[in-house]
């Protein structure tokens, strides 16, 4: 049976935004989920950042991550062995990786890179929703996720800008934007 693993990172910022260089992620949701779009296994984790320790009064407002929950969470390089133990349980039925917009992808290599960090997830191609939503919906310009949840006839569940619930309804959104044949066909690269 087919999965794909819908991912959505929160990460370090302040009003006005850092780029992507200066960011850190402070929070990792995955969801796994058939064809459907139902969900079969989920993963969160908070990430506690190391450049930047204290969040921003922006960055805690935005996505109501409480400084305690990063200052109590271990860094990355703890965290990311932890995930990719997750992952392998599900790695032979996985088809590719998905999220919001090229954001998280982009933020993933550069701290793998930073942190010297192996992944198994770089081998599995990505693919970028946001952009396929925008191309299946014939679109000027891609929306954010909740647009898209709404011009789908879809209210956001839950509370935006958190790592879980972000890739949930994101999840959502992924039956209504590929094709049912199209699911299982490998992404093209510029994806």
């Amino acid at each position: 049976m087919a999965h794909w693993l819908v991912i959505d990172l929160e990460a370090t910022t302040d009003e006005g935004g850092w780029p992507v260089a200066e960011m850190e992620i402070i929070e990792i949701g995955a969801s796994l989920v058939n064809r459907a779009g139902r969900e079969v296994d989920h993963f969160q984790r908070f990430v506690r950042p190391l450049r930047r320790p204290q969040l921003t009064p922006f960055c805690r407002e935005l996505t109501h991550i409480e400084q305690a929950n990063v200052d109590t969470a271990a860094p990355l390089t703890e965290i990311w062995p932890q995930f990719e133990r997750w992952l392998s349980h599900h790695q032979t039925h996985l088809q590719a990786w998905v999220s919001w917009g090229d954001y998280d992808r982009q933020q993933f290599l550069l701290e793998w890179q930073q942190l010297g960090i192996k992944s198994i997830l770089a081998d599995i191609p990505h693919i970028n929703l946001k952009q396929r939503f925008a191309k299946a919906r014939k679109l000027q310009r891609p929306l954010g996720l909740n647009g898209a949840l709404q011009l789908a006839g879809l209210q956001f569940s839950g509370q935006q800008h958190r790592a879980l619930e972000d890739a949930r309804n994101t999840a959502r959104l992924l039956p209504l934007t590929l094709p049912a044949q199209g699911l299982c066909e490998s992404p093209k690269a510029d994806d």
